[in-house]
């Protein structure tokens, strides 16, 4: 098993608000890693829906107001749209748990 410094656990600083999400011409695997950087998720956190929703969670706990814009999504194709139309479910559920984000689709 690999060994990993404490950094690899922490949450970083999230810089902007609002948070801007760009799908626009991502590929499948460019979409967790633009997540972890935007939301400040540590890089333990897994390329999946399950582990998103965990990980935004604590990472909004902390209360502060925050704003997701989200570019790109309508122009999406085939199971690329699929596959982002499930993190956009779990943005909708943490809506509904956390009232501090907001999420807007703008394209």
């Amino acid at each position: 098993m690999k060994e990993h410094d404490e950094s690899y656990y922490e949450f970083k600083e999230i810089k902007e608000n609002p948070i801007i999400i760009n799908f626009a011409g991502l590929k499948h695997w460019e979409i967790y890693p633009l997540l972890k950087e935007k939301f400040g998720l540590p890089e333990c956190c897994g390329h999946n829906t399950s582990a998103l929703w965990d990980f935004l969670w604590d990472a909004f706990c902390g209360g502060g107001e925050y704003k997701v814009e989200i570019y790109g999504y309508r122009s999406l194709k085939g199971e690329l749209k699929e596959y982002c139309g499930e993190i956009l479910k779990v943005f909708d559920d943490l809506r509904e748990e956390k009232p501090n984000v907001t999420f807007e689709i703008i394209s």
